[in-house]
């Protein structure tokens, strides 16, 4: 399959962090020795001039541009792909970060890579999202995306709170614990690994659910049809000390009583690799299982 020649390509750049001047000026540097369109998010602008290059809002970011580059770490990736969901505008991240899992790409191997990806040479993949719906006294009055997971969690006090969680309709359990997970196969690397979560492959179709602390050692995380419907009711015994938190960086308080609707959002976002991309290469090097035994051969 022929793949898609980029013309027009963004640029956002992790905010409130000049120490990422160094790699925004070689980017653009070379991004222009390519004669390619250069948008620079309107936030990013604020870090350095950008000479040659047009300013733009994430929407007309969206509206003009084929690619965008993101430099940082994984949750400016994270807050990049659900600003731009809607525009089907595939991103590549260059890793500014500590663990990395979305942005694979280093800023040393940055041009190489980006040589092959600019020349076609790439590989995409269609990563699912989530939409969760705060719904009190039946109406509905909160939305948003996650990219990696919606947490439900307590936040002020020293206590536990209390979750009744149903799949498609179907009551499933109660629990009293500090928080639940609920993740797509991306975020199953992130906060779901550390709570004891499965590591899923990221293009199954599948959702996650797992829970915090949990008051019982009966309580396992479970795998869900990526297709299901989830629906988590804070207990009417919890005080307000309930959050619902999208890729932990869009917070929303609950109270006793809300529901929280989750379910597969129907837009996914495209990220790109370079050509030879390894997603158990990246595994092993991120959580420092092994070395390959080929390489020692080499």
């Amino acid at each position: 399959m022929t793949k898609h020649l980029f013309k027009s390509v963004a640029i956002i750049g992790k905010q409130g962090d000049p120490g990422i001047g160094k790699t925004l000026t070689t980017l653009v540097t070379y991004l222009q020795g390519k004669n390619l369109q250069i948008v620079v998010d309107e936030r990013t602008a604020t870090i350095m001039d950008f000479h040659g290059t047009t300013t733009a809002t994430i929407a007309s970011i969206g509206q003009q541009c084929d690619l965008a580059i993101v430099v940082g770490g994984d949750g400016t990736l994270l807050n990049s792909a659900r600003a731009l969901i809607d525009y089907n505008v595939p991103l590549v991240g260059i890793n500014l970060g500590r663990l990395g899992f979305l942005t694979d790409i280093t800023p040393r191997t940055m041009i190489d890579h980006l040589d092959n990806i600019i020349a076609g040479e790439y590989q995409i993949e269609d990563r699912s999202l989530l939409q969760s719906s705060v719904v009190r006294r039946g109406t509905t009055i909160h939305t948003s995306d996650a990219f990696n997971d919606v947490v439900i969690h307590k936040w002020n006090v020293a206590r536990m709170i209390e979750l009744d969680t149903y799949i498609n309709d179907r009551f499933v359990n109660s629990q009293r614990l500090d928080g639940l997970i609920v993740s797509t196969p991306t975020g199953s690397t992130a906060y779901a690994l550390s709570a004891g979560g499965p590591i899923l492959h990221p293009l199954l179709d599948a959702i996650t659910i797992v829970p915090v602390c949990p008051h019982t050692l009966s309580s396992r995380p479970i795998v869900v049809a990526g297709d299901s419907s989830i629906k988590v009711i804070v207990s009417k015994s919890n005080l307000e000390n309930t959050q619902v938190t999208c890729d932990g960086q869009v917070p929303y308080s609950l109270s006793a009583g809300d529901q929280i609707e989750i379910h597969k959002k129907d837009r996914s976002i495209r990220l790109i690799h370079p050509p030879r991309h390894d997603h158990y290469e990246v595994l092993r090097a991120k959580l420092r299982w092994a070395e390959n035994p080929q390489d020692s051969n080499r």
